[in-house]
């Protein structure tokens, strides 16, 4: 096989042999760029975005891991106070939402509340209350979400 490439080659023409080396350079110029070189470029190009949004994550963990330590040292809330913190947190959201007590859980019925209401009740019912979401049945439709969302009350956070 060598000597048919050597044979080959030799009858080839000077301008023959530099356009065959120039096609080879390219091709292989072509895949080093597409197997070495643009892979890295795009990891190093994407890398402060993704660092970015990696290091946002984390804030986003550490701050969540405080508030859970917090709300773990603080003492326990009695029931009828966390009753009373429920209801207080499902009056801010008016008339679309229905607060019914079952026990040591609340089921929250809702109709068309929107995302930050929900979020702001979610987080109050958490901090002052320490109720904990265990069923969550929501829609969203174009004026918020409605279904309903089951709390539990007690426990730990």
């Amino acid at each position: 096989m060598q000597q048919q490439f050597g044979s080959r080659w030799g009858s080839l023409a000077a301008r023959e042999r530099r356009y065959v080396v120039a096609s080879a350079l390219l091709v292989g110029g072509a895949l080093v760029w597409m197997f070495a070189i643009q892979p890295a470029w795009r990891v190093v190009s994407e890398a402060p975005a993704k660092l970015d949004q990696l290091d946002a994550q984390l804030q986003n963990m550490l701050r969540l891991s405080t508030e859970s330590s917090v709300l773990r040292a603080a003492p326990p809330v009695a029931p009828s106070q966390a009753a009373m913190a429920l209801k207080t947190a499902s009056e801010r959201l008016g008339d679309s939402a229905k607060l019914v007590m079952q026990g040591d859980r609340a089921t929250l019925t809702l109709t068309g509340v929107n995302a930050d209401a929900l979020r702001a009740w979610l987080q109050e019912a958490r901090s002052t209350a320490r109720a904990r979401p265990v069923e969550m049945q929501l829609v969203r439709n174009p004026r918020g979400f409605s279904g309903t969302l089951v709390v539990t009350l007690g426990g730990t956070p």
